[in-house]
């Protein structure tokens, strides 16, 4: 997340994806301010125009915080409440209007007062380090962006290569070069490029990544991942490989705590939970040292007793990840009830 500043009552926040997002649900309440540029629908008034008839127009307004909700999960946050300021003389204050806010939308927050917890989750993706991870093959190529625990995917680019067993003019020079420009169209400054694939394809392709466009990102290139293309990248974030090299990675923390639920389970320890009841339960008592959710538990439970509960957590000090179905990961915790979570001390059941 990008942040500024303003005063001590005001940040100006643009969310670069969708956790941030999710933060911004969590940070927004009831009686908040929030500014941000909108549409609205302005009805004519000139001679023989249609009554029914309006013109949208672009206007800043500032919003007094009513409602705010997630829309399709964690893609789009929609704020809404009653207009306090506009910059259109035509739009009228004390009307009613909704933001819709979706990645890479700026909006300014006005709190009277900003709890520790909510300066904490503005400041927690900022200048956050990614990983473009490429996994590569004479024949194809796929290219995702790690940041947190979630993957933006490039679709799969394809050689042309005819295999061995055929003669062919193929130019694999040409193929790097067209990976290079996918790579440079999704990357960050605070990236660093993780290369892996079967073969010396892999370790070619570094090298023809240390050319004046890539040569100022950190390339590392791992061995023992024996496929390419999208499936590369899933095998990639379920290796062991991928805690080594990432091991400060929230990702790799996260893979951690579920292997470390299931040997737990599989001892028949008592110092975990699964499922949101448990969970709650647990938070209670103070007992829960570190806990990972998944987005569709929004879908599964009333939205705002799930963000209560976990700005409760957080300020019990219990560290919590999110995680959604772009890995492997967001997918196993949502079979384990959308959410678990590691124990200081067993409870009573």
């Amino acid at each position: 997340m990008i942040t500024k500043t303003i005063d001590e009552n005001s940040i100006s926040v643009i969310p670069e994806d969708s956790d941030d997002l999710f933060n911004l649900r969590r940070i927004i309440k009831e009686g908040d301010t929030v500014v941000g540029d909108t549409t609205r629908v302005i009805k004519q008034e000139k001679d023989f125009s249609r009554p029914d008839k309006g013109e949208r127009i672009k206007v800043r307004i500032a919003l007094t915080v009513e409602k705010i909700s997630l829309d399709d999960v964690l893609d789009r946050l929609r704020v809404g409440g009653t207009i306090s300021e506009s910059s259109n003389e035509l739009v009228p204050h004390g009307s009613h209007h909704s933001f819709i806010l979706k990645v890479n939308d700026g909006i300014t927050i006005t709190k009277k007062t900003w709890l520790p917890i909510e300066k904490n989750l503005v400041e927690s993706n900022t200048k956050q380090t990614g990983f473009l991870l490429v996994a590569i093959d004479t024949g194809d190529c796929g290219i995702a962006r790690l940041q947190g625990t979630h993957l933006q995917f490039v679709p799969n680019i394809y050689s042309g290569s005819g295999g061995k067993r055929y003669k062919t003019n193929f130019n694999i020079e040409k193929f790097f070069l067209q990976v290079q420009q996918a790579i440079l169209s999704i990357i960050r400054d605070v990236d660093s490029i993780i290369v892996f694939g079967p073969g010396e394809t892999k370790k070619r392709f570094a090298n023809f990544l240390l050319k004046p466009q890539t040569q100022k990102y950190k390339i590392q290139v791992v061995e023992g991942i024996d496929s390419g293309g999208e499936d590369g990248i899933y095998s990639f974030t379920k290796s062991q490989a991928m805690r080594e090299i990432m091991s400060e990675s929230k990702l790799a923390k996260v893979s951690s705590i579920i292997d470390e639920i299931m040997v737990m389970a599989n001892k028949k320890s008592r110092k975990f939970t699964m499922g949101f009841d448990e969970t709650l339960k647990a938070n209670e008592f103070g007992a829960v040292d570190s806990l990972v959710f998944s987005d569709k538990i929004i879908q599964t439970y009333d939205e705002k007793k799930i963000i209560d509960f976990l700005n409760d957590a957080e300020g019990k000090g219990v560290k919590t990840f999110g995680v959604d179905s772009s890995t492997d990961i967001g997918l196993r915790v949502t079979g384990l009830g959308g959410i678990v979570s590691i124990l200081r001390f067993p409870i009573e059941s």
